[in-house]
């Protein structure tokens, strides 16, 4: 047993709020000194710098005193208060380095992703972006995250525009993983993807070993959002010379809404109408983890809300009730109502509507993949139960549904 409190275990570091009180922590050292486990106030502090995995306590107030700063700053950027910005960055340069802004990348990411407030690059926020930069931001900050934030939304070009004239680079990968082009595919957000194309991005940028392998004709078509502009991105990427690599017959065609495209493809193979296709491995949203593995082109049409596609699969006589595979675990089976009653924002409303309309049974149960965070979790549940579990931020769907069982 050691004697020496040198030699003693020590023990792991205490994580410090997100909001430190340096006079918090003045009492703690204060509290050592009274109970007699620290010879003098200095000694004290420098305990308690330890305890939290500072090497002094000089270290301990620096790093408190730019976590209050920051929150300043943060509250002036978010504000568009540019002359607060100047005097609190030029009385502490250290701040453009600050933890502030998306994955921490620096306040310039949170400035050039205009969150707060939600709008459109103001001039008075360009302008605090160009003087950001002139006065010490690094505009590569996190692996250019300021051009990863501001690419995820259309009407934020002439931010982007602002950045790649200081030289941020539009084939970065941010954090090591994702391709600055994936920014805009993953919102589905075609201005922004046109504007970075034209200016020198590569979509064919697959890669074996990164988190996200795919080129971004891929991470559009299996991103999460939804939107009735996928159709542009798809088409704009395949004109910029990518490829898939879904060959499902009919899914490019559904997703880029070509019914015309859709309509020869039945007329070559009327099979399609109710094959299940198990290498179908997008779909995941709203916080779910239910994808289309094994699924029909009747599932894809609900998940991605195309209704026109729905229409043309039923009228040649596709099974609204089809269920998808069920694996050896017992999971799927699930209908193609189950895909488009839980979307975010009520986006498959018009399609429960429809399926409803055309006979869907909302009594069928299936055993599905729950949410995304949990990956063990499995839910037995009708499309309503579903749907419950994963409203989005609306109850549209959840009410229509409610009132079609009761009908």
């Amino acid at each position: 047993m050691p004697t020496n409190p040198q030699d003693s275990p020590r023990p792991l570091p205490l994580t410090l709020p997100d909001r430190p009180n340096l006079r918090h922590l003045k009492d703690q050292a204060k509290d050592l000194l009274r109970a007699g486990q620290a010879a003098s106030l200095a000694k004290a502090q420098f305990q308690i710098a330890r305890l939290y995995g500072f090497p002094s306590w000089p270290r301990l107030k620096a790093h408190v005193d730019l976590l209050t700063e920051t929150g300043q700053l943060k509250a002036a950027i978010d504000t568009n208060n540019l002359d607060e910005v100047k005097r609190l960055m030029t009385r502490n340069p250290a701040l453009h380095g600050a933890p502030l802004g998306y994955g921490k990348n620096g306040p310039l990411t949170w400035v050039a992703e205009c969150r707060v407030p939600w709008e459109p690059p103001a001039p008075i926020r360009l302008e605090m972006a160009q003087w950001m930069i002139d006065h010490g931001s690094d505009v590569h900050q996190g692996s250019d995250g300021p051009l990863m934030r501001a690419a995820l939304r259309g009407d934020r070009i002439p931010m982007m525009e602002l950045l790649v004239r200081n030289g941020a680079d539009v084939n970065a990968e941010w954090a090591g993983f994702f391709p600055i082009l994936f920014a805009p595919c993953e919102s589905v957000q075609p201005d922004s993807i046109r504007w970075l194309l034209a200016h020198g991005a590569n979509p064919d940028c697959a890669r074996p070993g990164r988190k996200y392998p795919d080129n971004a004709l891929d991470y559009v078509i299996a991103t999460y959002s939804r939107s009735q502009e996928l159709g542009q991105c798809i088409d704009m990427l395949t004109e910029a010379g990518c490829t898939s690599r879904h060959k499902t017959p009919g899914l490019l065609e559904i997703l880029s809404g070509r019914i015309d495209r859709l309509t020869e493809q039945l007329d070559s193979d009327p099979s399609l109408l109710h094959r299940r296709f198990p290498e179908l491995d997008i779909g995941s949203t709203a916080y779910r983890r239910l994808r289309l593995n094994g699924a029909t082109l009747l599932h894809v049409a609900a998940e991605y809300g195309n209704v026109e596609a729905a229409r043309l699969l039923l009228d040649r006589g596709a099974d609204v009730n089809a269920q998808a595979m069920i694996d050896v675990h017992g999971i799927g089976g699930q209908t193609p109502i189950f895909h488009a009653a839980s979307q975010f924002y009520d986006y498959g409303l018009p399609m429960v509507q429809f399926l409803v309309e055309r006979g869907a049974d909302l009594s069928v149960r299936a055993k599905v993949p729950g949410h995304y965070e949990i990956e063990d979790q499995f839910v037995e549940c009708t499309p309503l139960e579903y749907a419950e579990k994963f409203p989005g931020t609306e109850n549209k769907t959840v009410e229509f549904l409610r009132d079609a069982i009761r009908r």
